[in-house]
């Protein structure tokens, strides 16, 4: 069967009230182009559309090629899913003719596949934005084996594990999709349409086991050393490639990783690696030995020391943060006009930007979680500031006597406005408080004489003294 083009499906999409049949009612939604949004792979198509009456979100799959026996693998994955109530797996359901497509080809009407949108990214993505922060890789490790133990003890398998094909939610959480290659009891003795991703599968071919393994012990290794992953890696895979499963005692990878077995859960990862290698599955293995250790939270402290100003990093604008990037300590008085903070940045240390007169915006990143005391006290020039969903925690006077700020968007992770963090904003005319706030505290907005609306949620459960005094 010939299928459209994706410029073909595109035109139908636009219209998609016309052109589909049972799902008219969804809507596609638009990118920052004006075009439908959209993610294309090997064999498919696939749109963001929108239920309106709902809000709910779903990925609309249009197929390019064809592959043997897909309609009937499909309906089967359903019917196995149906009944799975869990967030790694996403419901699946298979329409045939429900698009028409204005096209060159014999037929006019095409099968789709229907799923829920998984909001987040790829775990490729997150992992080439995140592989130098050691915890965040430790956390996706643990969550990964958490993943992987769950799936071992199910009746069904994915059939192309590989980092593409995870998707880390906001919350990082993970979610497998397409699940073109996925196996369940009904279709034992039938023939897979697709063969995985080489660089995730054993050279004779298994189902999950032994890219469960693969990645797992990638993921492990490049937690305790992330220069492994520069040195080791490329864009469409971690550590091994399909070479180093030929012959391991040849891989330069395999022999790196020999460094880090002091680590106990790296020798437990290589070991069950080593036997999925041996034996193509882990059929032997407990699917408890992926129960690695949850790692233990992170604490970042604001105060900022002598020690700490004595053992700094300048970059190149003079501002000072710790050596491993995570907490920015202080900016120099002179600093002016626009200054992005690093991406990376866990904390903004008590007093980092304070009195800097002449800096007019701040651009902060999506990885602070921590503003300190007093962080922009009296940035005279400074006129907007976005706080970003990572901040939950904003420290007294934060903001206090910027009297150039007109405009703040305050994060839906803050649950407290502190005492005196937006006094004297002089300039502030409006404020849009987040579902997210419980308290706003003491003399929180003293003295924003300009301040002529503010909406507090119902969320909101206590208002302390002074807060909003002054606001004439």
């Amino acid at each position: 069967m010939q299928y459209p083009l994706i410029s073909e499906y595109l035109a139908a999409i636009r219209d998609a009230h016309d052109n589909l049949d049972k799902l008219s009612h969804l809507v596609p939604v638009m990118d920052k182009y004006g075009e439908p949004y959209r993610s294309s792979g090997a064999f498919a198509v696939v749109f963001k559309m929108k239920d309106e009456q709902t809000g709910k979100c779903y990925a609309l799959k249009c197929f390019t090629e064809e592959q043997e026996g897909r309609a009937e693998a499909y309906r089967k994955i359903a019917e196995e899913l149906e009944f799975v109530d869990s967030p790694y797996i996403t419901s699946v359901k298979y329409l045939e003719k429900e698009i028409f497509v204005d096209s060159n080809c014999e037929n006019e009407e095409f099968p789709v596949l229907l799923m829920d949108w998984i909001e987040g990214e790829t775990m490729e993505t997150y992992i080439a934005a995140n592989y130098t922060d050691t915890h965040a890789m430790a956390m996706l490790c643990y969550r990964f084996c958490k993943m992987a133990a769950w799936l071992r003890s199910q009746s069904f398998a994915h059939g192309d594990i590989k980092p593409d094909n995870i998707m880390v939610r906001p919350d990082g959480t993970l979610t497998l999709v397409d699940y073109d290659g996925m196996f369940v009891p009904a279709m034992k003795g039938l023939k897979s349409p697709t063969i995985g991703t080489k660089d995730f599968s054993h050279p004779l071919r298994t189902i999950d086991d032994f890219a469960l393994a693969s990645i797992a012990l990638s993921l492990k290794a490049i937690s305790l050393d992330p220069s492994l992953l520069q040195t080791y890696g490329a864009s469409d895979r971690l550590l091994f490639s399909a070479a180093d499963y030929l012959d391991l005692s040849k891989s330069k990878t395999f022999t790196a990783l020999q460094d880090l077995l002091a680590d106990e859960e790296a020798i437990t990862l290589m070991s069950m690696f080593l036997l999925a290698r041996a034996k193509k599955d882990l059929s032997m293995c407990s699917f408890r030995l992926f129960g690695v250790q949850k790692p233990k939270e992170e604490v970042w402290s604001t105060e900022v020391t002598e020690e700490d100003l004595a053992n700094a990093v300048d970059d190149e604008f003079g501002v000072k943060y710790s050596k491993d990037w995570k907490r920015l300590l202080k900016a120099p008085a002179w600093l002016k006009g626009e200054y992005s903070i690093r991406e990376g940045v866990k904390v903004i240390g008590n007093g980092a930007f304070a009195f800097c007169n002449s800096i007019t915006i701040i651009n902060i990143p999506n990885s602070v979680a921590t503003i300190g005391e007093s962080a922009f006290l009296g940035c005279e020039s400074l006129t907007n500031i976005n706080i970003p969903n990572s901040v939950t925690t904003i420290g007294k006077s934060a903001f206090g006597w910027c009297k150039s700020l007109t405009n703040i968007n305050i994060s839906n992770s803050v649950t407290t406005i502190g005492y005196l963090t937006f006094w004297s904003c002089e300039s502030l005319t409006n404020i849009n408080i987040p579902n997210s706030v419980t308290t706003i505290g003491k003399s929180a907005f003293l003295l924003c004489r300009s301040l002529t609306k503010i909406n507090i949620p119902n969320s909101v459960t206590n208002i302390g003294y002074e807060a909003f005094s002054g606001c004439i």
